[in-house]
């Protein structure tokens, strides 16, 4: 057993004025399963980087182990697989990595193919089980499950439930809770490492806000009643010190020492009742600031003038005249939240695409609305570029809408001026989500909108989709959310 100590870590980019960390301190234990959760743009994989010597940073990082990085990142990717794996780690032993494969449900047969020609679910394996298998090595494995489909996640999750000695980033909640121990969650204001997997963590997340919710509350309210009595004091204060210049009663002047005396506790009190307030706000200052609040996303579906949008009939799909999937049929009905799930590879975009009217080779019979508006989310994010009031004049979009719900979304302010091109792969999904929720459209069809999609957000989006009931075709591998809002699931094979 070895501490990774984290002191007084401060961090940022060259050229910026803003912090990615400001004096964050805390240990982790290189025997544990750790899941590394947070909103897209807060220093997730910035601090795998900086565990890597990439960047110089203030404060202190001490750690005894030696830190391996997955996605590897392969160049000559016609080389061999097993090639590759040699030089990613030079002591391998063949024996062992059949054994690692095995354990991951991968074929032996793929390290005697060149690493190019091997599905993306296949590289990810084989890179996982040579890395696993260095010596004295802790693991910062970075989003591993985007793109893979359901029943790899299933795999890879059971393979690193047996391991131990690695931060995960990921953002897929049943795969975190299958295979991690512990909890590194990066918050508004700081770190914090809490034992347990994510659904644990979460309950405890959502107790906490409450918590400090209702104390917030209660602070407003002592504010709100310590302002009023601090009025009326100073009122009634001045009120009786004009009174000491006042008309004669019963032939009588007034007592102004008297009244002074009296002005002058009235004073006090309200001075008293000031410095309250005042330590009150203080108080409620402090709360709220690690809260993740996740307000309520819009969306205007339009109402097709049909029960039936679409359907297909026996259809086949042709790829280099390769069939890559076989007799599908399905219909969408307006108001129903179609999945369609299954195996990388089986041609589940290719009927997305189909339907969008897009030149895919098929066989059988597609049925597409007449006059039917639909709003796309494709997988690709690399033709985005500009800041986003050109992205709003190119795609038509009202900008102020559009900002505003990328802001929902937990995007910054001060990323509005910037270059997509310069966003995380996460920001520019919420980009291309925000468009689509800025489309009125009969039909939405998204082709795996949450890659790379911080936590948070699939809540917002789960909730946003249960609640305005858009119509919608989507591929999406996060177990979770097809299950809390598919209405109907179509299963294809390869």
């Amino acid at each position: 057993m070895a501490m990774i100590d984290v002191v007084n870590l401060s961090f940022s980019y060259e050229g910026s004025f803003e912090e990615v960390f400001k004096e964050v301190s805390f240990r982790i234990d290189t025997d544990w399963k750790l899941g590394f959760v947070g909103r897209n743009g807060r220093g997730k994989t910035t601090f795998l980087n900086l565990l890597l010597g990439k960047y110089k940073y203030q404060g202190h990082i001490s750690a005894s182990t030696e830190f391996a990085y997955f996605p590897y990142d392969v160049e000559e990717k016609d080389r061999l697989t097993l090639d590759i794996l040699e030089a990613l780690n030079p002591q391998l032993e063949q024996w062992k990595i059949f054994r690692e494969l095995n354990l991951l449900k991968a074929d032996a047969e793929v390290l005697y193919r060149p690493f190019s020609t091997l599905s993306y679910g296949e590289q990810e394996k084989v890179l996982l089980a040579a890395l696993f298998l260095g010596e004295e090595r802790f693991l910062l494995i970075d989003e591993p499950t985007n793109h893979l489909d359901v029943e790899a996640r299933r795999q890879i999750a059971q393979y690193l439930n047996k391991k131990k000695g690695f931060i995960l980033v990921s953002h897929d909640r049943n795969f975190l809770d299958s295979c991690v121990d512990h909890i590194l969650s990066i918050n508004k204001m700081n770190i914090q490492v809490q034992k347990g997997n994510f659904s644990s963590w979460y309950a405890n997340k959502e107790a906490s806000d409450r918590l400090e919710a209702a104390q917030n509350q209660k602070l407003e309210s002592e504010v709100k009643r310590l302002k009023q009595a601090s009025r009326q004091s100073s009122g009634w204060s001045e009120q009786v010190e004009k009174s000491k210049k006042g008309q004669r009663v019963a032939g009588l002047r007034p007592d102004r020492g008297f009244i002074g005396h009296k002005a002058a506790k009235m004073m006090k009190r309200a001075k008293v009742l000031e410095n309250r307030q005042q330590q009150a706000i203080e108080e409620k200052s402090k709360l709220l600031k690690n809260i993740d609040t996740m307000d309520s996303l819009k969306l205007c579906p339009l109402v097709y003038h049909t029960d039936l949008l679409a359907e297909l009939k026996d259809v086949s799909v042709y790829y280099d005249e390769k069939k890559v999937c076989s007799q599908i049929s399905f219909n969408i009905r307006q108001g129903e939240r179609v999945c369609l799930s299954g195996k990388n590879g089986c041609g589940k975009s290719s009927i997305l695409k189909l339907l969008l009217g897009e030149g895919i080779s098929y066989e059988g019979n597609v049925h597409v609305g007449s006059g039917l508006k639909i709003s796309y989310i494709s997988q690709d994010t690399s033709y985005l570029e500009g800041n986003l009031k050109e992205l709003a004049q190119e795609y038509g979009l009202e900008e102020s809408l559009f900002k505003t719900l990328l802001r929902k979304l937990d995007l910054e302010r001060e990323q509005f001026e910037k270059d997509v091109r310069f966003f995380s792969a996460g920001q520019k999904k919420k980009v291309l989500l925000a468009k689509s929720l800025c489309e009125q459209a009969h039909l939405y069809v998204w082709d795996e909108p949450l890659n790379y999609i911080d936590v948070l957000s699939r809540v917002q989006i789960e909730e946003l989709l249960l609640k305005f009931r858009p119509t919608i075709l989507f591929v999406e591998h996060d177990t979770a959310f097809r299950e809390n809002v598919a209405t109907k699931i179509i299963e294809m094979s390869l």
